[in-house]
């Protein structure tokens, strides 16, 4: 007898796998990392680059500055940076200490910035990043006064695109003795972060929250507003009513330690559609230049660097990009380096996945503390397998290759500075991105719904 294997499109394996998980144990599935189904994304654009109707610079001769400055709309003291590409806020607690000193040694040596994430400030993070800037979210856990005023920028989290409306997570096995202190926490207990802060219930106590940090920090640092891609337009003019200088928008492609799967699958919008509305609030305010706009969640590219700029971002921010960078999801880690952070032997570690029931390229376990690489850890054993030398260059090498191509990409545009992309150097290449890009599909003159 013909065995039949039509598959069911709406009960599919993925469809029946939850079902049947939901139905033995009455629990949803936590994990980490960001939205797996495919969205309308930065890459359904593509560049017009420079012909005969446009002039395009000479690489070798000619310079492209990708300068970017971040701040300027209160501060004394706005964040100069050597490229527009940022590393996002991770915390120390998702990731190792070794993690957070290799982040802070390769955003300093690229010139720009990298973020604290939840639980407060580490003196290794705060010791290597020229540039650091320190976040205030709901749960205010590690959250010391002093350590604002040794940051460089303040940024207050209402929200992240994995988990618009939802609340962070740590579960107990990564909750060691120096996390569970410094979050006052017991050690060993899963922790769960309030989904919004505990002192306002809306913009005009926003509003007030930002001139208390700019008190205490003489009114020298800039302060930046991370809003998760939901109701972008609205909550992007409230932040700039509320006195922010800058306003981060996550979208629902960007990453997270551990919250549950339904959030990040199903809440949120793409950050391909955030930007425009982002943009398009600043606009209607007439306040584009005057706060600056950066854009995260699933930016993996030099060219999706240059195609939120032309869609007119200021910078990005980049998560798990650099998790990537850093080894997440290699089949090897690194032993006995060079202390400037190369050469060294390559060790497997496909054992250590297949433990987990996964497989380098496929594994999203962040959660478990068990990282095969030694990335996001808190064991003693395995965050020795990232060295802050080795991280380091690894990330630094990636953000400067992405920053090469930003530049090479406005160049091809006739662009002398990566901050003159614009959305007329775009077409789209479905209707979808179109739509939600605001920039014509390629070949016609049509921007659908317009």
């Amino acid at each position: 007898m013909k065995i039949q294997r039509e598959e069911s499109w709406g009960y599919d394996r993925r469809v029946l796998d939850y079902i049947q998980h939901a139905s033995a144990t009455g629990l949803y599935e936590i994990r980490g990392l960001g939205a797996k189904r495919k969205v309308p994304h930065f890459d359904d654009l593509v560049f017009l680059a420079a012909s005969l109707s446009r002039y395009p610079l000479e690489g070798y001769r000619e310079r492209c500055s990708t300068k970017t400055v971040l701040g300027t709309r209160f501060a004394t003291k706005p964040i100069e940076l050597a490229i527009p590409i940022t590393v996002a806020g991770m915390s120390f607690g998702s990731l190792s200490a070794n993690v957070k000193d290799a982040l802070g040694r390769a955003a300093t040596e690229a010139g720009t910035s990298t973020t604290t994430g939840d639980g407060g400030m580490t003196e290794e993070e705060r010791g290597s990043s020229k540039t650091l800037v320190y976040q205030c979210l709901p749960s205010r856990y590690g959250f010391d006064p002093d350590h604002v005023r040794r940051a460089d920028a303040i940024e207050i989290v209402i929200g992240q695109g994995a988990k618009p409306g939802g609340g962070g997570m740590l579960l107990g096995q990564k909750v060691n003795p120096r996390v569970a202190a410094m979050r006052t926490l017991p050690e060993g207990v899963d922790q769960r972060s309030a989904c919004r802060h505990p002192d306002w219930t809306g913009p005009d106590d926003l509003a007030i929250k930002i001139k208390e940090l700019r008190e205490i920090t003489d009114w020298e640092k800039p302060i930046y507003v991370k809003v998760g891609a939901t109701r972008t337009f609205h909550d992007v003019k409230l932040a700039v009513h509320a006195g922010a200088d800058v306003v981060v928008v996550d979208g629902m492609q960007g990453g997270t330690a551990a919250t549950q799967t339904v959030f990040i699958e199903n809440v949120g919008i793409p950050t391909l559609a955030a930007v425009r509305q982002a943009v398009d609030a600043l606009e209607d305010l007439n306040m584009k230049g005057q706060v600056q706009l950066i854009v995260s969640g699933g930016i993996r590219t030099g060219a999706d660097v240059a195609k939120a700029l032309a869609m007119g971002a200021d910078a990005v921010s980049i998560g798990q990009g650099v998790l990537m960078a850093l080894g997440c999801n290699s089949d090897t880690w690194i032993r006995d380096a060079r202390p400037d952070g190369s050469g060294g032997e390559h060790v497997p570690c496909t054992d250590d996945y297949a433990a987990l029931g996964t497989a380098p390229g496929f594994c999203h376990h962040c959660h478990t503390g068990r990282c095969p690489v030694g990335v996001t850890t808190q064991d003693a054993v395995l965050e020795q397998r990232l060295q802050p030398p080795v991280g380091a260059r690894r990330v630094r090498n990636y953000l400067k290759t992405m920053a090469m191509e930003v530049s090479t990409i406005a160049r091809a545009c006739g662009k002398q500075d990566v901050h003159h992309l614009e959305r007329e150097d775009l077409v789209a290449l479905t209707v979808e991105a179109a739509a939600m890009a605001g920039v014509p599909l390629a070949g016609t003159n049509w921007i659908p719904g317009r």
